[in-house]
């Protein structure tokens, strides 16, 4: 026997699927959370700015500003979710993403008001304190997770992303197979 064994050679394995899928879903998460901070300083800035001025002293003022600061939220997070956390499984359908995101995100957006609403309104909670907390805290923390899932598997859908690149390659092919220049290099 020789004096260096030899050892076999490791076999190189894939990591585990969930291993892969948290690999993925980490930045991913990471990029979302950028994101939806940069929309949070948005939200907060101009909920507050429209408080303390143009919505000072009325009635449903909290409920107004919420509306317009999160609607300038929203476009700011649907171009960065699209161009960076997402951007891998962007929608070759522009407008049908635009229209699946921005019905998610109305549908977000009514977690935070219904949570100012239950604090301002039922338990009487009117500083402007207290309408910071029942939005941006409790509010938006659920509204968070509840987008990113819908905006994970429904409007960035890696599968829809992925089906819609097949769809377009096999109709790209299926129309070259029955051209008269079908069969050059290139075509398999």
């Amino acid at each position: 026997m020789n004096s260096i064994e030899r050892m076999p050679e490791q076999q190189t394995q894939a990591p585990p699927v969930e291993a892969q899928h948290t690999a993925r879903l980490f930045p991913q998460l990471v990029k979302f959370g950028a994101v939806g901070g940069l929309g949070l300083v948005v939200n907060f800035i101009v909920f507050n700015g429209l408080m303390v001025t143009v919505f000072a002293g009325v009635h449903h003022g909290p409920i107004y500003a919420t509306v317009i600061a999160t609607l300038l939220a929203i476009v700011t997070n649907w171009l960065g979710n699209r161009f960076w956390a997402f951007s891998g499984q962007r929608q070759s359908n522009t407008v049908r993403e635009g229209v699946e995101f921005f019905l998610v995100s109305l549908a977000g957006m009514g977690i935070p008001l219904f949570c100012l609403w239950i604090s301002h309104y039922v338990l009487g909670y009117d500083s402007l304190l207290a309408d910071n907390i029942a939005n941006y805290v409790v509010g938006l923390g659920l509204g968070m997770m509840f987008r990113f899932a819908l905006y994970r598997w429904w409007v960035f859908s890696p599968d829809r992303a992925k089906r819609a690149a097949e769809t377009r390659r096999a109709a790209g092919t299926a129309s070259l197979a029955g051209s008269p220049d079908s069969g050059l290099i290139g075509d398999s």
